[in-house]
Formats: structure tokens, C-alpha cells, sequence
């Protein structure tokens, strides 16, 4: 098992990592950040993404779907934006967040490698 400064650093090793974050959706706090630019605050980014995940858990529940979310994926014109709620004990409630350069980045690969984080990740 991993904990979240390990995962931190794994997730920045996935080609094109641009930054990193574990947030807490009910707050909008990041609980821990790595990398990020001038461009790219990860703490407003962890903030603003909480709203999202609420947006697709309130659209599940409307839906009256009996599922969960593996990722959300959001593509922007240069980027790739991961984000991952996590499943596992001690997780509920928090997410992996990971911003991708999108011209140095193999998403399918990174989705893999987001996945294998999270299993490893303990709370």
C-alpha cells in the first residue's frame, strides 16, 4: 500500500503529467497536491473539479442508475484533466485528480496507470 505523498509522485510519473492532486469533494479541499504551473493552480483546480464530480453523482442518482464513476474525463484544447473518485476503504469521498499536456500524453495508458494508483493508495 502507498500512501498519498508515494501516489503523488507515481501519478507525476505518467507521460505528460503536468500536476497532481488528491481533493476531498465534500469540502473542495485538495489534500495533497505535486506539480502544477503558472498556468495550472491545483488548488483551484481540486476546488472547482469538486462541483463536477457532485454534478455527475447528483445525475446518477436523478438517473436512478445503479452505478458508480470510474473517471470523468475532460479534454480541452492542450490538455487532458483525469479525474477519479476513489473506491476503496477510506477513500469515500475523495478524488485523484491529474492534469495531462495533451501532445505528450497517451491517455489510454494513463487511465491504466491512474487505476493501478488508486488500488495501491491507503488513506
Amino acid at each position: 500500500m502507498a500512501n498519498m505523498d508515494v501516489s503523488l509522485k507515481e501519478m507525476l510519473t505518467i507521460d505528460g503529467a503536468i500536476g497532481a492532486a488528491v481533493a476531498d469533494y465534500g469540502s473542495g479541499m485538495a489534500l495533497g497536491t505535486l506539480g502544477g504551473s503558472k498556468d495550472l493552480d491545483l488548488q483551484v483546480a481540486a476546488a472547482a473539479n469538486t462541483e463536477v464530480v457532485k454534478a455527475k453523482l447528483r445525475a446518477i442518482d436523478a438517473l436512478k442508475l445503479n452505478d458508480g464513476i470510474e473517471d470523468i474525463l475532460i479534454t480541452l484544447g492542450t490538455q487532458y484533466h483525469i479525474i477519479r473518485p476513489l473506491t476503496g476503504r477510506g477513500g469515500k469521498g475523495l478524488f485523484l485528480y491529474l492534469a495531462l499536456d495533451r501532445n505528450r500524453a497517451n491517455l489510454a495508458m494513463a487511465r491504466h496507470q491512474l487505476r493501478a494508483i488508486e488500488d495501491k493508495l491507503e488513506i
